[in-house]
């Protein structure tokens, strides 16, 4: 792994959180998916269960993770469930972890055979009166492609089908959502990754440059940086493509007078950054693109100051809502009489900013968490709010990341160039 070692004390109290949420003479079992196929004998890249990873750091496919803190035999409590390492596969496709060095990571001192679990699970669980199993229940999950998660749920359910059956992934809603001082620890080293990776390319900007050209400084910051990868597609979207809001090709040229839309993070330790700024590509904002960017960096700012235990994400998302109507009306892009024919359901800022104010973020950029119940100390959000303008052909989008304190909230971005004056300071050569 590119990361350095992770304090393994994080995936032991994620496990000890998991196991207190545990009914009596429970067992839990977490089933990583295999590598999938390509092309010819080529497989995608490994991106592992995020609720093993959770539980304990290990990043190799077909890793189990199985509870069951009612064991009769202590040493069965918590198990970690690995490939078994072979000689000659490895000479083709690399080291596979040892039971001393998964156990080192994951902090779990059982450590079996992926080969040896059948034989001893079926005693567990006849021993057992209700089973974890866990399934992927991000509420942005894709339900129309197939399911390999389900796939060993059905297996076990018709092995064993008089047992009572838990969702662990209910449990891993709440439990993942607040994230513990470890995870933001390692959280900050991904945050701080992409803040380098930012300041290399406010220097490296200029008119003539091409997109593709400025996502390959990033990616060259991450990787001398440890970062393992990007967190998700890297969007580098100049002049009027930064109104496509997944814009990811990134083949045209940067030219002057256009403003740049970046949003990338960096994935370090499993955990993910998640930042957007948007700058001037000649270091140098106009009048009008200055007070579009001012509107929206007051509508961030807005829901920062508002962002606290106890309040709910759709109850913040619905004051940023009338903040962005007030800021959009100050400069010209709503009237009087747009705000006055709004519904609810339908703002009138929704012309001009037309996706979520933020969402949950953690091992998955796009964490799982809820977004209509309280918010409670620990969690981690992003603050992205966006104006985007099909006349005047910009698209602004600013984002920072938002860790819940007792009173309020603590910008992991903190320092980071934010204002239009602090981004053209930051691009002088």
């Amino acid at each position: 792994m590119k990361y350095h070692a992770i304090d393994p004390k994080l995936y032991a109290l994620n496990r000890e959180r998991f196991i207190k949420k545990m009914k009596p003479n429970s067992i839990a079992i977490f089933h990583a998916h295999p590598t999938l196929p390509e092309n010819g004998d080529a497989i995608y890249h490994e991106k592992p269960n995020s609720d093993v990873v959770w539980l304990s750091g290990i990043i190799q496919e077909k890793t189990m993770v199985v509870l069951y803190p009612g064991n009769p035999d202590k040493k069965y409590r918590e198990v970690l469930v690995i490939l078994r390492p072979n000689e000659t596969l490895e000479i083709w496709y690399g080291h596979k972890h040892t039971r001393e060095e998964a156990s080192k990571i994951s902090c779990i001192q059982t450590v079996i055979y992926l080969d040896q679990l059948d034989a001893l699970l079926q005693a567990w669980i006849h021993h057992a009166e209700t089973i974890y199993l866990d399934t992927n229940e991000n509420d942005r999950l894709d339900t129309s492609l197939p399911r390999l998660d389900l796939t060993y749920v059905h297996q076990l359910m018709k092995q064993f089908p008089l047992h009572r059956y838990e969702r662990g992934a209910v449990l891993m809603k709440e439990l993942r959502a607040i994230k513990s001082k470890y995870e933001v620890a390692v959280m900050q080293q991904a945050v701080d990754i992409t803040h380098k990776a930012l300041l290399r390319v406010c220097k490296f900007i200029k008119p003539g440059v091409f997109e593709h050209e400025i996502e390959a400084e990033i990616t060259h910051d991450f990787l001398r940086n440890r970062a393992t990868r990007h967190a998700y597609g890297c969007i580098i979207a100049s002049g009027d493509r930064a109104r496509t809001l997944h814009y990811v090709e990134n083949n045209q040229e940067c030219k002057s007078g256009e403003l740049i839309l970046m949003d990338f993070g960096a994935e370090y330790g499993n955990y993910c950054a998640d930042l957007t700024r948007t700058i001037p590509v000649n270091g140098k904002f106009t009048k009008r693109q200055k007070e579009i960017y001012d509107a929206c960096l007051a509508v961030h700012l807005h829901a920062k100051k508002i962002l606290k235990p106890g309040i709910t994400w759709l109850q913040i998302t619905a004051s940023a809502e009338i903040e962005m109507n007030k800021q959009l009306l100050k400069i010209g892009l709503l009237t009087k009489e747009d705000i006055k024919n709004e519904t609810e359901d339908n703002r009138a800022c929704r012309r001009y900013f037309y996706h979520g104010l933020g969402h949950h973020l953690g091992i998955d950029v796009h964490d799982i968490g809820t977004r209509n119940t309280p918010i409670k100390e620990g969690m981690v959000f992003t603050i992205e709010p966006g104006i985007y303008v099909e006349k005047e052909k910009i698209g602004i989008r600013i984002e920072n990341n938002y860790w819940v304190s007792k009173s309020g909230c603590i910008d992991l971005f903190k320092g980071m160039p934010i204002t239009t004056d602090e981004i053209e300071k930051a691009m002088k050569k």
